[in-house]
């Protein structure tokens, strides 16, 4: 679960696995391996990856399912059109069957 989860968040992000190495100070082998399951992040690197990724600990961990979107400069019409979309999303509005 962790291993999908940070590719995933990385790569939300427009990181590579040498960037974010480099922001956390480590090896791109080490990033490659958390991400293939090889091996996990240590406590430190967790709270890091929280921080950089702006999710929980509890999120990265799989312990749970639903993650935090930071508004902070959006204006009230945006943070409703983003809570809209999040609705219509939920309800199945965007299904690949549609594309």
């Amino acid at each position: 679960m962790i291993a999908e989860r940070i590719k995933l968040l990385r790569k939300q992000h427009d990181l590579t696995q040498a960037s974010l190495a480099k922001r956390l100070g480590i090896t791109r082998a080490s990033v490659n391996a958390w991400e293939m399951g090889i091996s996990v992040p240590s406590t430190q690197y967790i709270v890091e990856l929280s921080q950089i990724f702006g999710v929980s600990a509890d999120y990265l961990l799989g312990l749970e399912r639903h993650c935090t979107i930071d508004v902070s400069g959006l204006s009230e019409k945006e943070v409703a059109a983003l809570v809209s979309l999040i609705d219509c999303l939920k309800a199945g509005g965007f299904s690949s069957s549609r594309r």
